[in-house]
């Protein structure tokens, strides 16, 4: 299944925010964090140096990806979504190769992400692509995660 993946525009702030709320009620719940990214993703991502990518099937939005600043050359992979009746197509594996892609263009040093053990195929992907585990801060963006990773872009 070809997507096609594009970056933000206004029109899909709907989008992103809901197939995002999707999964975390799914999950999870909604934390102040997501609530402030997803609300006015314009202002809190895009506006702060951020990307946001919407995957289209047929002009169809059917998944999302966030990548944003922690340091000059590291960014934070985050909001990854795939709508659930697109789960299992690979999609989120496209979504992966193509923000690991983006990151190599921008020549960064880094991708981090936060995830949570609850959510093994979204971990599973990860591995898959050599995101290797590190040790986690105390003060975490968000009380789900238990599990942080890094892929080292300047050895690839």
């Amino acid at each position: 299944m070809m997507i096609k993946i594009v970056p933000f525009k206004t029109k899909y702030a709907p989008v992103f925010r809901d197939l995002n709320l999707a999964w975390l009620k799914k999950y999870f719940h909604v934390e102040p964090k997501d609530q402030l990214l997803l609300e006015n993703c314009q202002k809190h991502i895009i506006d702060k140096g951020g990307y946001i990518f919407i995957a289209l099937l047929n002009e169809q939005p059917v998944g999302c990806f966030s990548l944003m600043p922690t340091s000059t050359k590291i960014y934070e992979l985050g909001k990854m979504a795939v709508s659930h009746k697109y789960q299992g197509k690979s999609i989120g594996q496209q979504l992966m190769a193509f923000a690991i892609a983006f990151a190599q263009q921008q020549n960064w040093d880094k991708i981090i992400l936060y995830s949570s053990t609850k959510l093994p195929t979204a971990l599973y992907i990860y591995k898959k692509y050599d995101f290797k585990t590190i040790e986690l801060e105390k003060d975490l963006p968000y009380a789900r995660s238990d599990i942080k990773m890094e892929l080292n872009l300047t050895n690839n």
